[in-house]
């Protein structure tokens, strides 16, 4: 139950939030925000995978 959950949130997080990959980002230019956002896209994707 609880990965399904996590699944979930990873497919929202793909629809709604943005894939800084695609666009290149440099990570030692990103803003606080920008970093926050890819560590919630990480953190979500590992716990749905595991």
């Amino acid at each position: 139950m609880k990965k399904s959950i996590y699944k979930f949130l990873a497919k929202l997080n793909k629809i709604v939030l943005p894939s800084y990959t695609k666009k290149r980002l440099d990570l030692a230019k990103a803003s606080k925000l920008q970093l926050a956002i890819i560590g919630w896209r990480a953190w979500v994707t590992k716990r749905a995978i595991d």
